[in-house]
């Protein structure tokens, strides 16, 4: 299993300009925020869910932007059916990256369905999502940022992190008017 700050700042490192980086609830907002500042960065705050269909959307607005999203395993299993939905609309600039810890670290690590028999490369294979791929160890992280910068088709990585609790890395600032105003300056740039 692969650390997952490291892991977000390697695939984020030396980024290209069109790249827009989406993350969901807790840790991975936190893990995009300590990867470094970036205008092209949009983080989702006590908005469990929601990540997915804002990336959908971001990605089908702006077809020449690169869209990443990084969500963990609890936030995806909420709403499995954004799996689906963003097959059915295989938008070829969006790459999906699950931080599958198997665990609710945030609230007590209680287990999370990846833990167990859910297989979240499967689900997204049997959505229609043709290209997926799960990442374990080092020798596949190269070919992974590699997908999510260079990828000309819609992805879906599953990546096995460690469940481990680290310190929240906030953003420099909490104001929403700031932080989308920035954002949508960089996205339709």
């Amino acid at each position: 299993m692969l650390d997952r700050r490291p892991l977000i700042k390697f695939l984020l490192d030396g980024r290209p300009k069109n790249l827009l980086a989406v993350s969901g609830l807790g840790s991975s907002t936190w893990d995009l925020t300590a990867a470094g500042e970036h205008a092209g960065n949009f983080r989702f705050i006590g908005a469990m869910g929601q990540a997915g269909p804002f990336a959908l959307g971001l990605a089908m607005a702006q077809p020449k932007k690169r869209v990443v999203l990084f969500t963990g395993d609890g936030e995806i299993l909420m709403g499995l059916g954004i799996l689906a939905t963003i097959a059915n609309q295989a938008p070829s600039n969006l790459a999906v990256v699950i931080l599958d810890n198997e665990s609710y670290v945030e609230t007590g690590s209680q287990p999370t369905a990846t833990a167990g028999p859910t297989d979240l490369e499967a689900v997204a294979r049997g959505c229609g999502i043709a290209n997926t791929l799960t990442v374990k160890n080092e020798s596949q992280v190269q070919d992974l940022k590699d997908m999510i910068v260079n990828g000309r088709e819609l992805m879906f990585a599953n990546v096995k992190i460690k469940a481990e609790a680290l310190p929240l890395v906030f953003p420099h600032s909490f104001d929403g008017v700031t932080a989308i105003n920035r954002f949508r300056e960089n996205a339709v740039s």
